[in-house]
């Protein structure tokens, strides 16, 4: 596999003998007579391989590296052979942590250099295809809305992507607002079933009267009501995928005939005789503790285990700090656009203060928070007023409670807890009680109390 090579040794022997034989075998090889002067070819041009001696006047091989390991991105770096005299070892063990992939000891036989470039070439090509393939794979699944490149997200879009071209059951947890439903839209769009539908369930927003004629269908006349046969959201997602997403709000009667479809893949319309078979991938999501619900006997035990064929966590924002400038510069990228804002940023003060708030909300919250700050303001960059302007989310500077007196502190408490909560929901009244622990009457008991516009 030939290759650019830049050969560096004081002895104009070893650079003739060494140089024929690399070009005899196919490299364009360019020569370089001390230190100073590999250093300026290196500056000039890229090359594939650095095959350098030790010990040169002026500046040795591995002061050549050291500068080099300093001033070039590891991507872009030579792969790199040091030539060494014995009593030297030391310092080709040293290049070699400073990145270089071999060293020769003197005297040695020129073809023993020629395997080893032979060597050191492929598996620069082999890092280099690695990083493309990995560039290409992070702006595919980037298309879909994941943004991020912690070690956490990472591990998220490795698994999304092992997965894809199976059919096997996927079950995708994490708190609300952590982005499972992308997670499912990657994956499916990345599967052998791409082309046919991907049908969406939000369980929690069906009633459990109409939650089982929703997923399998009716048919005419099953119950009052019923005045035309209805196809469920299996059937339409035939031949495609299926995401059940708040999969642990659905009833037990419901859960029992989900399993049936799990394990056969086949289910009876509301009213009907006949049974109906179903090729379908299923992708369910929840932020609800599962293993839990089966604990407590709401959630059938051998669904959860159906559902649970490969779980795929989504870590929560907090764990992931170091993606909240990428989302943000994101967001504010998308939401400039559509209001046809011209806005380069956010200044240093308030990402810094994005980037050290907890986010209870996750990227939902963050989302909302830039959306609002985007269309609030009024420069070029977002500033840290503009940001938390009119914000449901606390800034990270909370203001000071408003007095001293018990009984309004608590009032005060109440009422910007709802407020947040519904923010966080987006007005599900349903999703705003379960995160502050409350039942959904005790919800309105308080909206009403405080007179708050939900």
């Amino acid at each position: 596999m030939p290759g650019s090579i830049l050969l560096a040794d004081d002895e104009e022997k070893i650079l003739k003998t060494l140089g024929r034989a690399l070009r005899d075998d196919g490299h364009e090889v360019t020569t370089a007579a001390n230190g100073r002067e590999a250093t300026r070819w290196l500056n000039d041009r890229a090359f594939d391989l650095l095959v350098i001696d030790f010990l040169m006047p002026d500046r040795t091989g591995l002061d050549v590296i050291r500068e080099l390991a300093a001033s070039t991105p590891e991507a872009e770096r030579p792969a790199i052979v040091m030539m060494t005299a014995h009593g030297s070892i030391e310092s080709a063990v040293e290049a070699m942590k400073l990145g270089a992939s071999d060293y020769l000891q003197k005297p040695f036989e020129v073809d023993e250099l020629l395997v080893l470039a032979r060597r050191a070439l492929e598996d620069q090509r082999a890092r280099t295809g690695l990083r493309y393939l990995l560039s290409e794979r992070d702006a595919e699944f980037d298309h879909y809305g994941i943004i991020g490149r912690s070690r956490p997200i990472r591990d998220v879009i490795t698994r999304a992507e092992m997965v894809a071209e199976s059919k096997s059951t996927i079950l995708v947890t994490g708190e609300t607002g952590t982005g499972k439903e992308l997670v499912a839209r990657a994956i499916h769009a990345r599967s052998a079933q791409r082309n046919m539908p991907m049908i969406k369930v939000n369980c929690a927003a069906i009633p459990e009267t109409l939650l089982e004629s929703e997923l399998f269908g009716h048919v005419r006349g099953a119950f009052t009501g019923a005045a035309f046969t209805k196809k469920g959201r299996f059937a339409l997602a035939d031949g495609g995928t299926i995401f059940l997403d708040e999969i642990g709000t659905i009833a037990l009667s419901v859960q029992a005939k989900l399993l049936r479809v799990l394990q056969d893949r086949e289910f009876e319309p509301l009213g009907a005789e006949r049974t109906q078979r179903v090729d379908v991938r299923v992708i369910a999501a929840t932020n609800r503790d599962l293993r839990q619900l089966v604990a407590e006997g709401k959630f059938l035990e051998d669904l959860f285990y159906r559902l649970n064929v490969i779980p795929i966590e989504m870590p929560p924002l907090r764990d992931r700090p170091e993606d909240i400038p990428l989302l943000v510069n994101h967001f504010v990228r998308r939401f400039a656009e559509r209001t046809g804002k011209k806005i380069d940023g956010v200044d240093e003060k308030a990402m810094a203060e994005l980037s050290g708030y907890g986010w209870p909300g996750n990227v939902r919250e963050l989302e909302n928070t830039i959306e609002r700050a985007v269309v609030l303001s009024t420069g070029a960059l977002l500033s840290s007023q503009s940001v938390w302007l009119m914000s449901a989310t606390a800034a990270p500077a909370t203001a000071a409670i408003p007095s001293l007196r018990l009984h309004q502190n608590l009032e005060w408490a109440e009422r910007e807890t709802m407020r947040r909560a519904l923010a966080q929901a987006r007005g599900v009244k349903k999703d705003a009680a379960e995160l502050m622990g409350i039942s959904q009457r005790a919800l309105s008991h308080y909206l009403a109390k405080y007179r708050i516009d939900e």
